[in-house]
């Protein structure tokens, strides 16, 4: 009879955990998982060899920025991909609906429609991004990227800032 008590508290509590965790990370904050080298050297990815399941950086992201759409440009953002929505990106705002930008080897300017954005990732080389796919609807945008929460030697915030050479949004 104890034992079913015991294992009856158990189920409880674990249950009530799970559904407040789930919640948390639903409505406010969730972390994730950074692989690739498109946001280097704001994101760092161990090589392959590293052992684990872990191979990039851990972030915090906040949900809170969803609610209306408080972006700022420099920002880092966690949105699901425009031709595959169950692969998440990471990238850095570059433009807000209704500005102007020119698009990156080229001359041509482009107005961003409302209800989208443009990212681009820190390393361009190596970036799949608004260059590729055109602005994105904010819509598919899951949060901001605030802090780097593993490894422990690179604990700490991140920096809002839009890339070098990148001529501003109008």
């Amino acid at each position: 009879m104890g034992s079913q008590n015991f294992l009856w508290q158990l189920t409880k509590r674990t249950v009530t955990g799970a559904l407040i965790g789930i919640t948390i990370s639903d409505r406010y904050v969730t972390v994730s998982s950074i692989r690739g080298s498109s946001m280097y050297p704001a994101f760092q990815t161990t090589p392959a060899t590293f052992p684990g399941s872990l191979k990039g950086d851990l972030v915090l992201a906040e949900r809170f920025c969803l609610e209306k759409y408080k972006f700022s440009l420099g920002d880092v953002i966690i949105f699901q991909g425009p031709d595959n929505h169950k692969r998440n990106l990471v990238k850095r705002l570059i433009a807000l609906p209704g500005q102007w930008i020119q698009i990156p080897e080229s001359s041509e300017m482009l107005k961003i429609p409302e209800g989208h954005c443009w990212v681009e990732g820190d390393n361009s080389a190596c970036s799949l991004d608004s260059r590729s796919f055109g602005p994105i609807p904010l819509g598919l945008v899951k949060g901001r990227v605030t802090h780097v929460i593993w490894p422990p030697h690179r604990i700490g915030a991140i920096e809002r800032k839009v890339p070098t050479g990148r001529t501003p949004p109008y």
